[in-house]
C-alpha cells in the first residue's frame, strides 16, 4: 500500500480559475457581483445600526444574528472572487483554502440554525403569547445563541481535518471562485468516501433537520392562527411571519435547487453550477435587510429615522 507524506502534499497553493469557459467575461461578471456584495454591506450594517437598541427582544437578536452570519458568508467568498475577476490573482494558499471552506459552510448551518430559532420565536410569540417573556428570557436567547453557534462549529470543524488529511498529488486547480468541502476533495488522489459521507450526514442531521423542524412550527403556527376568532386577529399573527417565510424561502429554495443539480442534473453545464454557486452567497445576504426592512414596521421605523433623521419629527 501506497504510503503519502501528507505534510509534502499539502504545502502547494490551489489554483481558483473563476468560472471556467467565461474567463473573457470575467471583468463584466464582476459588475454586478460587486454591486450586489455592496448591497448586502450596506443593508445588514444598516439593520445592525437600525437593531443596536433593540437585542433584548428575542426576534431582533435572532435577526442581528443572521445579519452578521449573513456578511461572514458573502466576505469570505466575494473579495477573493472579486480579486481573481479584476487582478486575476487566483492562487490560494492550503490554509487559506481550508480557512475559507470552514467559513463557508459554517456561515451556512448557523444561518440555517437561526432560521430554526426564529420559527421557534414566532411559535411561542402566536402560539402561547402570555409566556413569551417568561419562555425566551434574555438568559435563554443567549443560550439559544451559544447552543447553534456551538453546534454550527462542531459540525463543520470535522471538514477541515478531513481535507487535511488527503494527499493533493495531482492537478491543484480548482474550477470554481472558492474553496468548497467536497469541490477540493475531489482534487485528492486517495480515496474521499468519507468525505462525502460526512457531507451527507452534515446536510442530513444539521440542515434537513433544521427544514422538519421549522415546518412542524409552521404548521402549529397555523393551527393557532386559524384558531383565533377574527380576521383581523389572523391577519396579525401571519403578519408578523411573513418577513420570516420569505427569508426561509430565500436560503432553502437556492440551496436545494443548487443540492439537487449537483446529484442530478448532470446535463447542467458546470458554468452554470459556478455561476448559480456564486449569486447563492450573495443574494440572499443582500435582499434579507429589505426584506425585514419592507415587512417588519419596528424595524422599517428605525431604519427610515438612521436615514433620515429629520423626516421622523
Amino acid at each position: 500500500m501506497t504510503m503519502y507524506n501528507l505534510t509534502g502534499y499539502n504545502t502547494d497553493a490551489f489554483t481558483l480559475l473563476g468560472i471556467p469557459g467565461l474567463e473573457q467575461y470575467h471583468v463584466w461578471i464582476s459588475i454586478p457581483f460587486c454591486l450586489i456584495y455592496f448591497m448586502a454591506i450596506v443593508g445588514n450594517s444598516i439593520l445592525l445600526n437600525a437593531m443596536e437598541h433593540s437585542l433584548h427582544a428575542p426576534m431582533f437578536f435572532f435577526v442581528s444574528m443572521l445579519a452578521i452570519t449573513d456578511l461572514i458568508l458573502s466576505t469570505t467568498c466575494v473579495p477573493k472572487a472579486l480579486s481573481i475577476f479584476w487582478f486575476g490573482a487566483q492562487e490560494i494558499s492550503f490554509p487559506g483554502c481550508l480557512t475559507q471552506l470552514f467559513f463557508l459552510h459554517y456561515s451556512f448551518v448557523l444561518d440555517s440554525a437561526i432560521l430554526l430559532a426564529m420559527a421557534f420565536d414566532r411559535y411561542v410569540a402566536i402560539c402561547s403569547p402570555l409566556r413569551y417573556t417568561t419562555i425566551l428570557t434574555p438568559r435563554t436567547i443567549v443560550t439559544v445563541a451559544v447552543g447553534i453557534s456551538f453546534r454550527s462549529f462542531c459540525v463543520i470543524f470535522p471538514c477541515v481535518f478531513l481535507v487535511n488529511r488527503l494527499p493533493f498529488c495531482r492537478t491543484h486547480d480548482i474550477p470554481h471562485t472558492y474553496c468548497e468541502h467536497i469541490g477540493v476533495a475531489r482534487l485528492a488522489c486517495a480515496d474521499i468516501s468519507i468525505n462525502i459521507w460526512y457531507g451527507f450526514c452534515v446536510l442530513l442531521l444539521a440542515v434537513i433537520s433544521d427544514v422538519i423542524l421549522i415546518a412542524v412550527s409552521y404548521i402549529l403556527i397555523l393551527c393557532a392562527v386559524f384558531r383565533l376568532p377574527s380576521q383581523d386577529a389572523r391577519q396579525k399573527a401571519l403578519g408578523t411571519c411573513g418577513s420570516h417565510v420569505c427569508v426561509i424561502l430565500m436560503f432553502y429554495i437556492p440551496a436545494f435547487f443548487s443540492i439537487l443539480a449537483h446529484r442530478f442534473g448532470h446535463n447542467v453545464p458546470r458554468t452554470f453550477h459556478i455561476v448559480f454557486a456564486n449569486l447563492y452567497v450573495i443574494i440572499p445576504p443582500a435582499l434579507n435587510p429589505v426584506v425585514y426592512g419592507v415587512k417588519t414596521k419596528k424595524i422599517r421605523d428605525k431604519v427610515i429615522f438612521l436615514l433620515f433623521p429629520m423626516r421622523s419629527y
